[in-house]
């Protein structure tokens, strides 16, 4: 295998992954419908993770946040249920970002000492990992009880009697108490805030509503909104200085990457500021998770972030093509809307965020994802990701409590996802429990992701978009397939996906500009390697007439032209 720069990334939720006890009670506590540890990433299963082709694992919520279990028991504080959202609470609602929540751990004692040994074992298998760094707000009854005493706590000494102050950490609504006024389910007595915190989606308001992020409050970063978002930038705020030491104390963990959530409500200025610090001392990559494509720019120039989400472009598109409601030949503008930094942007097709696939809210079949898997992961250089089960089918298709039925796999409850329950098979990794059908999907899974991986026309080469020369071809598709050559050195591989249930045979034109981009001569004799099967022969491409292909249902084609 040649050696390529392609990231591919496992994103996986630690308290669901390793769970194998099933999950069906709603709002279930931890111990009915169980936790999955830490321990649960053994030597065994990151093995099987690298092989499916990843080079990084996301851990997922593993930093100390706000719950419903209890664990007082270990010196730390119980969280009002009133801000809480589900039983187990949500990965983003941090309590204490210097340590890991208790309940991956099998001895809470030494939680931090086995996030370290996963933090190895991840090494070892030759994976890089990456946790969150959630900047923009904690849970409501944040405390660090595991920071160093001479670092000062968030909030410690701000000025309440204010609503905005350049060195608060903390934005105040003086003078009125928070009021949860949507059935938050109470305890002995009323949950107490006074003053009222602003809740961390900019709501700037003593009485959030179900909707707003009711749990969180919002981090001040030199901001005054109330005062027309004046800037207050120098000096250094103060919640500057000590999210650099939370980013430096887990980079010293041996940490390669940060997933930055929401990194578009903090101000560039910051990013600016602090990552260029951090990447003095530590090799790590930042990822922001950005939806507003007019700041893409900013963020990955002014702010000096790694890559960020491409969701609004092309997962947004893709959704649409999948599920007949666009055309194939619209993923050709999503790579043009980018200006040149398509190579910064990372693709995926689910996360925890977004609608499995399988459910019934998007494609109702996980086979119809594939093609857009193709897509993702193949049309250029950049990172791709896959969230923990999507190779699998799994359906999201469970009312686990807070989150509901919502196609989506909870975040915020105690759970399982029956087909990773399936594929572990108690330990055995050998996929025993799963159906034909499941099997078939990883292993189609896996066959990808090490092309993106080990072919370095995928992983480093030129990417060439065939759709302009086969908008009006007749014995091609645009609806429903999707065409492009790329190309590295002297191999040229072709591209072509199927987004049609049934099979068809396409005949696909090369024009005479893709041979001058490509620095390749027409109708030059070349060994022709299919990629998916390893069958080779000879064969060409050329201007003068279409090449012809049979294209898998809910599949495509990836021919490698060797000159």
């Amino acid at each position: 295998m040649k050696a390529t720069n392609k990231i591919i990334i496992y994103q996986t939720l630690p308290r669901l992954f390793g769970n194998l006890q099933k999950s069906d009670i709603r709002y279930g506590s931890i111990e009915e419908n169980g936790v999955g540890k830490l321990s649960a990433y053994s030597e065994k299963v990151l093995g099987e993770i690298k092989a499916l082709g990843m080079t990084h694992i996301w851990y997922t919520g593993v930093i100390e946040h706000a719950t419903k279990s209890d664990f007082t028991a270990y010196g730390i504080p119980k969280d009002h249920n009133a801000v809480v959202k589900g039983t187990a609470g949500s990965p983003y609602a941090i309590k204490d970002y210097y340590d890991i929540a208790p309940a991956l751990a099998d001895d809470v004692t030494r939680r931090m000492q086995e996030f370290e040994a996963l933090l190895q074992r991840t090494h070892a298998a030759g994976l890089k990992a990456i946790i969150d760094f959630v900047p923009n707000h904690v849970a409501r009854q944040y405390h660090s009880d595991a920071r160093v005493p001479f670092i000062e706590d968030l909030g410690q000494t701000d000025d309440t009697s204010k609503g905005f102050a350049p060195n608060n950490n903390f934005y105040y609504i003086p003078g009125q108490t928070l009021e949860l006024h949507f059935g938050a389910k109470q305890e002995d007595f009323e949950y107490g805030e006074f003053p009222a915190k602003v809740t961390g989606n900019d709501c700037f308001s003593p009485n959030p509503s179900r909707n707003d992020w009711y749990e969180t409050v919002k981090l001040n970063y030199g901001i005054d909104y109330l005062n027309g978002r004046t800037t207050h930038f120098d000096p250094v705020p103060n919640t500057w200085e000590k999210m650099l030491n939370i980013l430096l104390f887990w980079a010293s963990k041996g940490v390669d990457a940060f997933r930055c959530d929401m990194a578009e409500m903090v101000p560039v200025a910051f990013w600016q500021w602090v990552i260029p610090k951090v990447k003095a001392q530590y090799d790590v990559l930042f990822i922001a998770e950005v939806y507003n494509p007019a700041e893409y720019h900013a963020y990955l120039q002014q702010g000096q972030f790694d890559y960020l989400y491409d969701k609004v472009g092309l997962y947004d598109t893709l959704r649409l093509v999948i599920t007949g409601e666009a055309p194939a030949s619209q993923i050709t503008g999503c790579w043009q809307a980018l200006d040149g930094i398509q190579s910064r942007m990372l693709n995926f097709l689910e996360n925890h965020d977004e609608q499995r696939i399988a459910s019934d809210f998007f494609a109702g079949d996980a086979r119809k994802g594939f093609p857009g898997m193709m897509v993702s992961s193949l049309m250029n250089t950049n990172p791709v990701m896959v969230y923990n089960g999507q190779e699998l089918g799994e359906r999201g298709m469970d009312e686990e409590g807070f989150s509901g039925l919502d196609g989506r796999t909870t975040i915020f409850d105690y759970w399982s996802m029956e087909s990773v329950r399936n594929w572990i098979n108690d330990g055995k990794l050998d996929g025993g429990q799963l159906t034909e059908e499941q099997k078939e999907l990883r292993d189609n899974y896996k066959a990808l992701l090490n092309i993106a991986l080990s072919e370095p026309a995928i992983a480093n080469g030129l990417f060439h978009d065939l759709m302009y020369a086969n908008l009006k071809n007749p014995y091609f598709n645009p609806h429903r397939q999707y065409a492009f050559l790329r190309k590295y050195e002297n191999e040229v591989i072709l591209v072509v996906a199927n987004f049609d249930k049934a099979e068809q045979t396409v005949k696909v034109r090369i024009p005479e500009n893709a041979f001058q981009v490509c620095g390749i001569k027409d109708n030059k004799a070349a060994r022709l390697t299919d990629l998916v099967t390893g069958q080779t022969s000879v064969s060409t491409l050329t201007d003068a007439w279409p090449y012809q292909v049979v294209l898998p249902p809910y599949s495509g084609r990836i021919l490698k032209f060797t000159y």
